[in-house]
């Protein structure tokens, strides 16, 4: 105790409870459909984490894969076999499991994807608004050469850019990294131009004026005073986004580009079961899209509350 009152430095326990007695966690106890998002997703990156642990199967692994359990239904229908609740594909593959590692993948590419186009977006954002001038003219007539292109589009190019450049034995394990460069290089110029719009109002402000007039460094100035003012906005962006990278990661393995089946994602599931979606096996395709369908409702509805909870003027 004497160390804290010699220091004047609030304890691990008050730092704790002012977070938990701060307006945004406020907001989040008081808001049903934010918790419920939270712990559906929590839920899915907990059965993902531990996903070895919990699933009955590991569809990745060839020597758990019985072509005798070929085809069977759910176990609420006749014929379906435990473990297997959601039953089994035409290669004896676990659906539950293969859905649980597949949300595993999705997820990681999904996050990996945002944290690095939010990264470029806030460098960039950063740079052209602080320094100005033809600098700030340069980037941003970049982004709009890269927004005027379906994000889709040079998703699928930069894809197959990089399959065609890698020999084959690494092409499958490449993947993952290739789709977060290929969403990256179209999501970034959204962080670029708000952070851009946030640090030109914020280098107007008098505590960069006074930062300026007594020679602080240009790097201490944009990285300690502006960042920290400007970031909230790329936050909540980010967690927007997170939604509409799952989405299009899906898309381009359900296209072909994206995830091969030998390490499927939901999109991969999704594309493999939709060629047997009409011979009766509907519930190789249905679960995958119904557990993509939560993962991004989920997200999206937690990222309107936190854009709510964040903006002043509604408080």
């Amino acid at each position: 105790m004497a160390t804290e009152l010699s220091t004047g430095r609030p304890s691990l326990r008050q730092r704790l409870w002012a977070f938990y007695d701060s307006d945004l966690i406020w907001s989040f106890r008081h808001s049903p459909m934010a918790i419920l998002s939270a712990a559906l997703l929590a839920i899915v990156a907990f059965t993902s984490l531990f996903a070895a642990w919990l699933m009955p199967q590991n569809p990745f692994d060839i020597t758990q894969l019985y072509l005798d359990k070929a085809n069977l239904p759910p176990i609420w229908i006749e014929g379906g076999q435990m473990p297997y609740l959601l039953g089994t594909d035409l290669q004896g593959r676990d659906i539950l499991s293969a859905i649980v590692y597949g949300s595993r993948i999705s997820l990681i590419i999904g996050v990996a994807s945002v944290a690095l186009s939010m990264t470029i977006g806030v460098l960039v954002g950063l740079m052209a608004g602080y320094v100005g001038g033809a600098l700030d003219n340069f980037l941003m007539r970049i982004g709009d050469a890269v927004m005027s292109i379906p994000t889709l589009l040079v998703a699928i190019l930069i894809s197959a850019i990089f399959r065609g450049m890698l020999p084959v034995d690494y092409r499958d394990a490449a993947a993952p990294l290739i789709l977060v460069v290929a969403l990256s290089l179209t999501s970034w110029v959204v962080y670029a131009r708000m952070i851009r719009a946030a640090t030109m109002v914020e280098a107007g402000k008098e505590y960069v004026l006074a930062a300026r007039i007594i020679k602080v460094p240009r790097r201490r100035i944009i990285l300690h005073h502006i960042l920290p003012n400007v970031l909230t906005a790329a936050l909540v962006t980010a967690t927007l986004n997170l939604g509409l990278a799952v989405l299009a990661e899906a898309t381009l393995s359900f296209l072909g580009v994206g995830m091969p089946s030998a390490q499927p994602s939901l999109g991969t599931l999704i594309r493999i079961g939709n060629q047997f979606f009409f011979s009766g096996t509907w519930w190789i395709v249905l679960f995958p899209a119904l557990q993509l369908t939560l993962i991004i409702l989920a997200v999206n509805l937690l990222g309107d509350w936190l854009r709510d909870a964040l903006n002043p003027k509604l408080k």
